[in-house]
């Protein structure tokens, strides 16, 4: 089933948690809603859920408007961050709760419900747990068990919220790629918020990035990664150095020395960004490269971290080079070197130094 959120806002008293927002989710798709804390994700996965209604705007699913529609009647799973399970239920009846309370009519007998529930504590893979209590079991197994209770009532669309958010790291990693099988062989349209950049990533077809109320970009999780529509996007997805420059007939100058080309943008202040990864350090001078003095370097793991001193604003840069290619040409502190961008992007500056809205503005990589 297709989701379409149309000017969707939400207002809470003076708080507006969601302007205008819009965005198509297609059957069969892994949505990703990606942004920090306030940015209203949770907001609007609530309003598409029935949970929440929205001040203005609307929610169609297959075309057909759901704002009306009593959140039962929306055919929505929900997963909740932190697994709202019946404490006082064995796993078995919680999974089997959203079947034992419809209306009567459609309520399974007590045979099909306990096939079903014994088929999803299969799926989800805690089978042999179905006589136990939520407080029995690990966090990834609460999860999992979460996550059989919204497909037992078979929704049209899953919904969930931070579901990994209280797990460790490696649990986490390990579900959320079971999650995107399981997604996968059940065909189901789903929407998850997070904040974890590399969850979302790694799990979704297409990321939304919100940013206070709005989405500033939609697409693939390479698309809004490599071609960035605003600074925030940018500086959200990954370690990135901001630099403040100088924009001049289609040029951007650092200290007076071009680094980059700004082809498309009008002559003024700009704001370059450059990831860590796409720096290159040399102890000769290149085209295009900017004198810098080692700051020091810090070898974590497979990365070796350099911070460069500039003569110009910001006045620090960091640089990630593999490990290997850093034992090769190994830096010390104090020593001098010259940088340059494998590639950067380039967006005009408000006044003040403040990023403006580019997302009309086509950056430029370097060539």
């Amino acid at each position: 089933m297709s989701i379409e959120v149309r000017g969707v806002e939400k207002v809470f008293g003076n708080f507006r948690a969601i302007h205008g927002v819009s965005l198509n989710v297609r059957e069969g798709e892994l949505v990703a809603l990606l942004g920090p804390s306030g940015s209203g994700k949770t907001t609007l996965l609530r309003v598409i859920a029935g949970l929440e209604f929205p001040t203005a705007g609307s929610i169609l699913f297959d075309g057909e408007d759901a704002v009306t529609r009593h959140v039962r009647e929306r055919k929505v799973g929900f997963v909740f961050q932190h697994y709202a399970l019946f404490k006082h239920m064995t796993v078995f009846n919680n999974v089997a709760f959203g079947l034992r309370v419809k209306p009567r009519a459609d309520r399974p007998a007590p045979e099909e419900i306990k096939a079903k529930v014994d088929a999803l504590l299969d799926l989800v893979q805690v089978g042999q747990f179905g006589n136990r209590y939520p407080s029995q079991l690990s966090g990834g197994q609460r999860q999992r068990v979460a996550l059989a209770r919204a497909l037992a009532i078979e929704p049209r669309v899953l919904l969930l919220d931070e579901p990994f958010g209280a797990l460790d790291a490696k649990v986490r990693k390990e579900l959320r790629r079971w999650l995107r099988g399981l997604h996968d062989r059940m065909g189901l349209t789903s929407v998850f918020v997070t904040h974890d950049q590399e969850e979302a990533m790694e799990l979704a077809d297409r990321v939304a990035v919100m940013n206070r109320g709005r989405i500033e970009q939609v697409g693939s999780p390479t698309e809004v990664y490599d071609t960035p529509a605003t600074p925030f996007v940018y500086e959200f997805l990954g370690n990135a150095n901001r630099l403040p420059c100088r924009i001049e007939k289609g040029r951007a100058l650092l200290g007076g020395t071009v680094f980059t080309e700004a082809e498309k943008l009008v002559d003024g202040a700009g704001i370059a960004f450059v990831r860590p990864h796409d720096i290159e350090v040399t102890t000769e001078r290149l085209t295009l490269s900017i004198p810098a003095v080692v700051r020091q370097v810090l070898v974590a793991g497979a990365v070796a971290k350099i911070e460069l001193s500039l003569e110009v604003e910001p006045g620090m840069i960091e640089v990630a080079l593999p490990r290997g290619a850093h034992w090769g040409a190994p830096f010390t502190a104090g020593q001098k070197v010259h940088w340059r961008a494998r590639t950067a992007r380039v967006f005009p500056a408000a006044d003040g130094g403040a990023p403006a809205a580019a997302v009309e503005v086509e950056p430029t990589t370097l060539k």
